[in-house]
């Protein structure tokens, strides 16, 4: 008969969803719900979205951030009162 915690026993190998390589192939497998990522695909991934922020790529959101002033007009125009509630937000 086989236990409640047999089933998680270290017996089961786990591997990297992306690469495929066991959890005796790499240093670290970070588990996530219903997937796993080893450190090498981590640090890959991570390069990958370095570069793109190099060449300014995933920048663009950030081109023009507002001035809290420039904040607080734009809610003036929406939002009739709640002063306080404008200034904390800008």
């Amino acid at each position: 008969m086989i236990g409640k915690n047999d089933r998680f026993s270290k017996s089961t190998t786990l591997q990297c969803t992306f690469c495929a390589k066991t959890q005796d192939e790499v240093r670290k497998l970070v588990a996530g719900p219903s997937v796993y990522i080893c450190d090498e695909c981590v640090e890959l991934c991570n390069e990958i979205l370095s570069e793109e922020l190099d060449h300014g790529e995933g920048g663009q959101f950030f081109n023009h951030l507002p001035t809290p002033h420039e904040l607080k007009e734009y809610l003036d125009r929406y939002i009739i009162g709640q002063e306080r509630a404008k200034r904390v937000l800008s």
